[in-house]
């Protein structure tokens, strides 16, 4: 109790104090300014823009960074300054110059030429291409301040990472981000990633990416079409319409390129994988220009579990000095297998026996149920003395505590098939600049997805469980044939034949206009608007093991998990029934407004929305009743961000949201109380002078609040002892809460030496009312960490680069919460990563890449009564060629 009032004191703490820091802000906006303003642009030899200068008022702390498109504007005291520009590879420009006029802007160009008389180190370098640390992101605000000023916390992954690290779907980089784990209880069906432990939404470009955690439509997402990617952590107050309260992850996809670029890559591994991909760009006329992807990837895969994918995307671009239009268009194929269950947890009650390690599995322990009916038969089924033997001789200690280790085998049937997806995409996007202060973004989504699959559910291994107050419970019991007790067999089995389709169309209208622009206070109006509309068809068949009564013809049981029996044919000769089939629509609308406001050192944000949902549901399998529900209310946003020198910048963030729920969870016409996400940030950033290094670390408290959950006290059963229909039979007090600190840190030392580094210490709670009922939310770590790093070296004469990399994740101990588990749990562990690449004449790149170095066995994720095995070391080799 003394923690809840702590932790509801420390968030009214927190947003007094961003009120109070806002206010103040307030206060110096009405401040005349008397200072002028230096306004140019930073340039190489051949009057290309270069971004990322570093331009200094020598003897101050004053100063500013070029943005991409090579601008900066920088405050000046008045009176004669020096001002001091540099760039890595290009010499250094000093200019002194006289500002005497308040409210002036005083242009200055810095146009750079590369070394030539220095030292030798610095030559060798500019043979190589440095990398380039990302220090703009336009999710946070959309538009485009430097994260140095962004009053929100960001992360963005440049695209180097993920070549060095030849990613293939999006699970695979989030290494690069912190606050970003993969998710506990679930089926492990598409991308189930969690952002400071609670639920995320995907983004391409701002628009909707597909479903988010547990969701049928949920696809695996494919890095091939990806630039880089941006993660805005906590609620998007209404900036991308519907959202999730962990926050959203946004891919920027490649866009056309003014110049010719043509890129070959083919890639082949351990499992029978390979890849082979091709990305074509350049201009078709002086305005326009177009981008061709397309990749074909398959593999067989680890404990065969399978994965193809054929993709296409294509993009023109054209371009005025006042238009940006862009049409785009996706269509991928894929069929991904569903391990749905791992390495199982063998359940036991572990709170009905002593310590496994001094003879609390013995077999004397596993006593049988000795409650009776008044008939006089036993609730609980009775093993004899031998089969209770046999049972304990095959106890491990670690059993009912951890996953049992099945080895390179796997629970997945051959009657089970791959989620088959078929998505196609549409967007055109239109950015209007009719004066230099005034834009207007357009953009319109046209998305179709299909989804067919067979999973397995259930095949549990009931080994010494209790339910319902009950030791082997009828079929919650060790499987027994004719007397025989088969201990490791899987039953209450379930296979889920499952066809949905969602069609979506998604609008976004963007307006912005920039006020005193050459003033020292000014900023930008935001104005936001959105609708989408999602259709969504969905049936489900089911088929059961025998101990399920409505199996008319029953899969066979398996009989030890260690080397599964299945049934042969195909899933529609266990004939199936229909479970489920209805159709739902989902309307969302918002809009809002932000204003960003600037003045000297200090950025500041506030903004605010009124989302709207409005959800259909039709049960087509039941009663066919049209179901009908409405949510809408308002979000909002405040930031404040202090620029205290150019190398250090402090920034508070109080934000709130809104969460959709299901329909669903609504049939019972109870008016439940609106979902709600909040989040509270203040963290702290620094760089370099030369933009060489990026650090960010953040202290958070994110949450969801309002969560539907049931009441144990209700009983809706007659027949039950325990009948009870008086009491509600839902509470909606339930709140996920997560508390913790964030640290990133992208460094490019120099041309030779670069990393990454992330890592995340998190308090994930479950409360219901003033209670706390998990002390660990299910499957989120506690503590990850990752650390990623290249280092460069010239080979002979041609002085072309050797590159070596090295990566290390470490992720802590997880829980596993399904039927009723307490004590079990996935280990933590530590990987290492590596590779080798080889680069000729900036046109060939061959690259080796070693994924767990020294083949530790690990879990990548925590599942319902299981985890899932990562992978074992494998190779990965991959050729390139780019003209």
């Amino acid at each position: 109790m003394n923690n809840i009032i702590i932790e509801r004191s420390f968030l009214n703490f927190a947003k007094t104090v961003c009120c109070f820091l806002l206010a103040l802000n307030f206060q110096y906006l009405t401040a005349q300014h008397t200072k002028p303003i230096i306004s140019g642009k930073t340039l190489n030899q051949e009057g290309a823009a270069l971004s990322n200068v570093s331009i200094q008022i020598i003897g101050t702390t004053l100063g500013t960074s070029s943005t991409d498109n090579g601008t900066f504007n920088l405050v000046a005291p008045a009176g004669k300054i020096t001002l001091s520009a540099s760039y890595m590879g290009y010499q250094t420009i000093v200019k002194t110059i006289k500002t005497t006029t308040a409210n002036k802007v005083y242009n200055v160009d810095f146009k750079f030429t590369k070394e030539s008389e220095n030292l030798d180190e610095i030559l060798i370098e500019a043979h190589l291409d440095k990398e380039k640390i990302p220090t703009v992101s336009r999710s946070a605000t959309k538009s485009a301040i430097t994260i140095m000023n962004t009053p929100a916390p960001v992360v963005v992954v440049a695209g180097y990472l993920l070549d060095q690290q030849a990613n293939s779907t999006i699970q695979e980089s989030i290494r690069n981000i912190s606050g970003v784990t993969q998710a506990g209880n679930n089926y492990n069906i598409g991308d189930n990633l969690l952002i400071r432990g609670l639920e995320s939404s995907y983004a391409y470009d701002g628009m909707y990416g597909g479903g988010s955690l547990g969701n049928t439509f949920n696809p695996v997402r494919s890095q091939t079409n990806i630039d880089k990617i941006e993660v805005l952590k906590g609620p998007s107050t209404g900036l991308y319409g519907m959202g999730a309260a962990g926050g959203i992850i946004n891919l920027i996809e490649k866009k056309p390129l003014d110049y010719e670029q043509y890129i070959i890559e083919t890639r082949l591994g351990q499992w029978g994988h390979y890849k082979a991909m091709v990305d074509l760009s350049g201009p078709l006329t002086s305005k326009l220009s177009y981008r061709v992807v397309s990749a074909s990837e398959s593999e067989d895969g680890y404990r065969n579990i399978s994965s193809e994918r054929f993709e296409n995307y294509g993009a023109l671009k054209y371009k005025t000095n006042k238009h940006d239009i862009i049409i785009s268009s996706a269509y991928i194929e894929d069929a991904i297998q569903i391990d749905a269950t791992g390495n199982p947890v063998r359940l036991i009650t572990t709170s009905l026996l002593g310590d496994p390690e001094n003879g609390g599995y013995d077999w004397e322990n596993l006593v049988n149920d000795t409650a009776m009916d008044d008939d006089g038969n036993y609730y609980g089924v009775q093993l004899t003395d031998d089969q209770r033997k046999i049972l304990a001789n095959s106890l491990e200690t670690t059993d009912g505590y951890e996953p049992f280790d099945i080895g390179d085998a796997t629970l997945v049937s051959p009657l089970a098939t791959p989620n088959k997806g078929k998505e196609f995409r549409v967007k055109l996007r239109h950015e209007w600049r009719p004066t230099e202060t005034f834009s207007a973004t357009n953009q319109i989504l046209y998305r179709n997805y299909n989804s067919d699959y067979v999973r397995q559910t259930g095949a549990l291994n009931y080994s010494y469980y209790q339910n319902n107050g009950v030791i082997h419970e009828g079929t919650r019991s060790p499987l027994i044939i004719d007397d025989v007790i088969y201990p490791f067999a899987a039953r209450r089995q379930e296979y889920r034949i499952v066809q949905a389709q969602e069609k979506m169309f998604q609008y976004f209208g963007d307006f912005q206009s920039i006020w005193g622009k050459t003033n020292v206070f000014h900023g930008e109006h935001l104005l936001s608007v959105n609708y989408e509309n999602r259709n969504i068809d969905y049936s489900q068949y089911s088929t059961w093991d025998a101990d399920d009564s409505r199996a008319t013809t029953p899969v066979p049981y398996i009989l030890d998990i260690r080397n599964p029996n299945w049934g042969s044919g195909s899933i529609w000769d266990y004939d199936p029934i229909l479970r489920s089939q209805y159709e739902k629509t989902v309307q969302g609308y918002g809009i809002g407004f932000q204003e960003v406001f600037y003045y000297k050192n200090i950025t500041a944000r506030a903004g605010g929305s009124y989302l709207g949902t409005k959800q259909d549901y039709q049960n087509l399998y039941d009663d066919g009743q049209l179901v009908d529900f409405n949510d809408s209310g308002f979000a909002y946003n405040l930031g404040l961000n202090y620029r205290a020198m150019d190398q250090l910048s402090l920034y508070g963030n109080y934000s709130v949201g809104r969460t959709v729920y299901s329909v669903t969870e609504s049939l019972d016409g109870d008016d439940r109380p609106d979902s709600e996400s909040k989040s509270i940030d203040f963290g702290l950033r620094f760089k370099t002078k030369d933009n060489n290094l990026l650090a960010s670390l953040v202290f958070f408290q994110t949450a969801r609040t309002n969560l539907q959950y049931a009441n144990d006290e209700y009983e809706d059963d007659p027949n039950s002892n325990n009948y009870n229909v008086s009491v509600d039979r839902y509470f909606y007090d339930q709140e996920n809460r997560t508390k913790g600190i964030e640290l990133d840190v992208n460094y490019a030392l120099t041309n030779f030496l670069s990393f990454n580094a992330n890592a995340t210490f998190q308090d994930p709670k479950t409360l219901e009312g003033e209670e706390v009922t998990e002390e660990q939310t299910k499957g989120v770590p506690k503590t990850y960490a990752r650390f990623w790093s290249q280092y460069k070296y010239l080979v002979g004469k041609s002085e072309n680069p050797l590159s070596f990399n090295f990566g290390v994740s470490y992720e802590s101990e997880r829980s596993i919460n399904g039927y009723s588990l307490v004590d079990a749990h996935v280990d933590s562990y530590v990987i290492f990563d590596g590779a080798l690449a080889y680069e000729i004449d900036k046109k060939w790149n061959v690259r080796l890449n070693i994924d767990n170095i020294f083949d530790t066995r690990y879990y990548v994720k925590a599942m319902y009564a299981g985890a899932l095995p990562g992978e074992t070391r494998n190779f990965q080799l991959s050729v390139r060629y780019k003209l």
